[in-house]
């Protein structure tokens, strides 16, 4: 029996080490290629994005409605991940679209020690390498059946921003107009309690002159507190007004900077004949549940195709020389190979049966989706013809009536024809029929607004 060499045994060693370190720096190369350009992007991505958080203040005063809706497209929250859902949605159609990448195999076998690898350069010893490249092929339209879905999906994240840019507007809106209704009670109530104020005054000066008793003036005072709490709670309403527009349109300002214009925007709305199911079915939230029901029905297609069977092709070469010391080499050779699946114990039936559920569950949605449309539309324009009615019954009528009866009554008590109580009766009247007022105003101008938009939306479809 040959004795092996130990020279030749440590350049087996050495030579399989130096393929090993070969291949393994092949890999990482080829990985370094795949991974730089996504980190690139990554970098790119984050260097473009402001993660501090900061906003910077604007003059808001005085502030128009249409100002407020600009600043609110540039600094408001919802909107702002309402963008990222649409990115997020872009990027899932294109990984959707995506063909499966290929798989590359480098492998070296058949070293024998004991025989050794032969004499001369690299490719000539008798080690057996192969390179083998994988490549999967989908079948049944697979690749554009998710295309088309997460196409459909996008859509209604697209569709989704605008609903919430549409819903925003509406909120903006109502917001507004309660700031400026805000903004009108705190002005009565400083007018109402300058006036008890200048009323508890005279009062006292009467009362020194003895004109009016002691009970009437506490009568008044009492009458003159309730008008400084009332000032009170009205500075505190116009805070909480400001607080709720500042955080609609998203941006760092001092609350007490915050003033609207005094603009109601109670333009006429269009009739109700126009609200017709065509109109209904173009609002961005029904279109938006009918791009769902499309990705559904395009994933219940997706589904059914897992049952047309993907193979996986497979390319061969090997490299496996012979030499004097050991021959059992092939030299060259090729091959080729495909994998098949075989559904003998599955066949997706839990997939395809999700798939259907999701598909009736999108066509609830949209059921659903329709009939709150249509309510609420109708909902805005009774409450805009409501709201009209009020506000005409207010100024044409309860209002001049209470402000003619507040205004005899103090006439009567100067002349000394009334008691005081008849007076503080007359102007808590006329007060409480001017803050209706008041609040009827804002709610007709909330539901033209309301209603106004909705209907943008639909003709601009």
């Amino acid at each position: 029996m040959t004795k092996p060499c130990p020279t030749l045994a440590k350049f087996n060693w050495v030579v399989r080490i130096a393929i090993a370190a070969a291949c393994s720096s092949a890999i990482h190369s080829y990985a370094q290629s795949l991974i730089e350009p996504v980190q690139n992007q990554s970098n790119k991505a984050h260097n473009n994005t402001d993660i501090s958080g900061n906003i910077p203040e604007v003059v808001l005063s005085p502030l128009s409605l249409e100002r407020a809706i600009q600043l609110a497209r540039q600094y408001n929250h919802d909107l702002k991940l309402g963008k990222t859902n649409v990115a997020n949605a872009e990027a899932a159609t294109t990984i959707a679209g995506a063909a499966p990448n290929p798989n590359l195999t480098i492998q070296t076998s058949g070293i024998n020690p004991r025989l050794g690898i032969g004499p001369g350069s690299l490719k000539n010893k008798t080690v057996d390498s192969t390179l083998r490249i994988d490549q999967l092929v989908e079948r049944g339209g697979k690749r554009e059946l998710r295309l088309e879905a997460a196409t459909h999906l996008e859509r209604a994240s697209r569709l989704d921003f605008n609903d919430t840019e549409r819903q925003l507007k509406q909120m903006i809106g109502a917001a507004y107009f309660d700031l400026a209704a805000a903004q009108h009670k705190l002005r009565i109530s400083k007018e109402n309690s300058d006036s008890y104020q200048a009323t508890l005054n005279a009062a006292d000066k009467r009362k020194k002159s003895g004109d009016i008793a002691g009970a009437d003036v506490a009568r008044v005072r009492v009458d003159a507190l309730r008008a400084e709490n009332d000032l009170l709670q009205s500075a505190s309403e116009l805070k909480r007004a400001q607080s709720a527009l500042a955080l609609l349109i998203g941006i760092k300002a001092p609350f007490m900077s915050l003033q609207v214009m005094d603009d109601w925007h109670t333009e006429d709305a269009l009739p109700a004949s126009v609200l017709s199911e065509e109109l209904i079915q173009k609002r961005t939230d029904v279109a938006a549940a009918k791009a769902r029901l499309d990705a559904a029905l395009a994933a219940r297609k997706l589904a059914l195709a897992a049952r047309t069977r993907d193979v996986t092709v497979g390319l061969q070469f090997e490299h496996y020389p012979t030499s004097p010391a050991n021959q059992l080499g092939s030299g060259n050779s090729y091959g080729i190979s495909i994998q098949i699946p075989l559904f003998s114990r599955y066949e997706f039936q839990g997939e395809i049966r999700a798939a259907e559920v999701a598909v009736d569950a999108a066509q609830e949605n949209l059921a659903k989706t329709i009939d709150a449309a249509r309510n609420e539309l109708n909902l805005q324009f009774e409450s805009l013809q409501t709201s009209k009615t009020l506000l005409a019954r207010f100024q044409n009528e309860l209002l001049p009536a209470a402000r003619k009866s507040a205004e005899a009554t103090e006439f009567a008590f100067k002349n000394g024809a009334v008691p005081v109580m008849d007076v503080l009766d007359a102007r808590r009247t006329y007060r409480s029929i001017e803050l209706d007022t008041i609040n009827a105003k804002a709610d007709l101008a909330k539901a033209s607004m309301t209603l106004r938009i909705s209907l943008e939306e639909l003709e601009h479809k």
